[in-house]
């Protein structure tokens, strides 16, 4: 009699678990390694600057990949995690880094922490005493530390570092009365000297325990002078004090000492601010102008997309189906696969008013000011921008087209329609159902267009009555760019208070958008 045999039933789930190998198990130790390796530096960097909260972020977030990666079920999770490490370190991190930046004073003159800033404050405070003797000195180096062997006037050895007040000291070699040597410390030769200049300069020995009896300060390594310091803080006070005239400098909460004058001392620091800056942004000076460059950006937003789309569809209608499709495609994405930033140099050449190749060959020899006049630079900036930008929907159309089912065409023209009412009522409604979302985010793309503006103009014209230094064609993102580099004082929480609310704006207007393309797949 035959026995049926029946297979042992796997455990539920087994035929989906790979099978493990020597080399993907070390391959996954070595890259789970580097990755802590990675976290830990970030981790101690983050401590050292006292960010502690990012550090605790840092362990978690190094706590959580580990267990991901260990543990043998939640594949997707796997999949997932780089994506989403990525995103929050460079998405999310930096539009909280952003909105946090907005609230301070960040920029020229507020860039450190107030005790960083106090110290810079007292260091150069420090002025050369009046009828200062003149000690003799050489320039000494242990652990990486420079130190200073001085033979005082009345011929007394001291030595004495940054952090370590002048002591008497019995040197191991004597020149003409002059110390030059200490057991344990290496002394620098002229040409180690010169190495080290920069600390040299740094360089300031205390006289005494007590900072108020001022400092030993050299120049060129072989004399030194007395310095004081003129300015002392007092950290039950919160003040500084001018030795010598008793003035007092206060916090004003602002992130600056000032005396009673409202004198301010440099270097300040960055402190919170509140909504200051955005009232600066939205404050009655620069309303109008800030409204008009917001127009403008939205106006160059809209043109530039709406122009490139219709000529990447205009050539897409026009060689789909015709032979050498592949030739023709090739051609036409050259100017996508070159880099903006020549493109736009190149292009600022051909209009320049002098000797651009427009004018002086195409135009022959007129002087049209295309990036001088204000009206003519803002056709310019949209054109350039529609060439930089018709490759890329060309390509995207012309895919789209391929796949619009062509007996609706027919259908419609047995039924009696008209060229035109078939694209119309059929092709160009298809073609936005594929393209819309890529719409949204051209305009997005279009509304931060900061090269084509910057290498084309820098956002001139330039007006010189403006509050807020705009220019002509300046729109919104490169007017963030003036404010945070290329003013005489850089404002990075206005800059960051300008790049929020464009933040904003598009956020807005994107969710509109893309309502209205949900919408139109609904009919479609």
């Amino acid at each position: 009699m035959l026995r049926l045999l029946t297979p042992k039933p796997a455990s539920a789930g087994s035929e989906f678990r790979p099978r493990v190998s020597i080399f993907g198990l070390i391959s996954k130790i070595i890259l789970i390694a580097l990755v802590n390796a990675l976290g830990l530096f970030m981790v101690s960097q983050f401590f050292l600057v006292n960010q502690v909260g990012l550090a605790v972020f840092a362990i978690l977030g190094l706590v959580i990949i580990n267990v991901i990666y260990w543990r043998r079920k939640g594949l997707p999770a796997k999949y997932l995690t780089p994506g989403l490490v990525f995103l929050l370190a460079f998405q999310v991190f930096v539009i909280i880094y952003t909105v946090i930046i907005s609230f301070t004073n960040s920029g020229t003159g507020h860039n450190v922490s107030k005790e960083s800033a106090i110290e810079s404050i007292i260091n150069n405070s420090i002025v050369r005493l009046e009828g200062s003797p003149t000690y003799n000195v050489r320039v000494l180096e242990q652990g990486g530390n420079l130190f200073l062997l001085a033979t005082s006037p009345d011929g007394e050895f001291l030595l004495g570092g940054n952090n370590q007040p002048l002591e008497s000291v019995v040197p191991s070699n004597i020149v003409s009365g002059i110390a030059t040597e200490v057991d344990g410390y290496s002394t620098l030769e002229l040409a180690q000297l010169f190495a080290v200049q920069e600390q040299l300069a740094e360089l300031t020995v205390p006289l005494d325990e007590d900072p108020a009896k001022g400092y030993l300060r050299s120049a060129n390594g072989s004399s030194a002078f007395i310095f004081v310091q003129n300015l002392l803080f007092d950290a039950s006070t919160n003040t500084l004090v001018h030795s010598s005239t008793g003035e007092t400098f206060v916090d004003n909460g602002e992130g600056n000492f000032v005396d009673a004058n409202g004198e301010q001392l440099q270097p300040g620091w960055s402190t919170t601010v509140g909504f200051a800056n955005y009232s600066k942004v939205f404050g009655a000076a620069a309303q109008f102008e800030l409204l008009g460059v917001f127009v403008w950006t939205l106006s160059y937003a809209v043109a530039s997309v709406a122009l490139t789309f219709g000529l990447g569809l205009f050539l897409a209608i026009t060689i789909n189906g015709l032979r050498g499709t592949r030739v023709y495609r090739s051609l036409l994405i050259l100017p996508y696969a070159f880099p903006v930033f020549l493109s736009g140099l190149i292009w600022s050449g051909l209009l320049n008013e002098t000797f651009g190749y427009v004018n002086q060959v195409l135009l022959g020899g007129a002087e049209v000011p295309w990036l001088q006049d204000p009206i003519l630079a803002k056709i310019s900036v949209i054109l350039v921008s529609v060439w930089f930008g018709f490759p890329y929907f060309f390509l995207v159309c012309l895919g789209a087209l391929q796949s619009v089912p062509t007996e609706l065409a027919e259908a419609a023209r047995v039924d009696g329609a008209k060229p035109f009412q078939v694209f119309s009522q059929i092709t160009l409604p298809l073609v936005l159902v594929a393209t819309s979302p890529l719409l949204v985010a051209g305009f997005a793309f279009s509304f931060n267009d900061f090269n084509t503006i910057f290498v084309l103009t820098s956002g001139g014209p330039i007006n010189v009555d403006s509050s807020i230094s705009a220019g002509a064609t300046d729109i919104l993102i490169t007017l963030v760019y003036k404010q945070a580099f290329v003013s005489d004082t850089v404002d990075f929480g206005l800059a960051s208070a300008f790049a929020v609310i464009i933040f904003l704006v598009i956020t807005i207007m994107s969710v509109f958008l893309f309502r209205r393309t949900r919408a139109l797949e609904e009919v479609y």
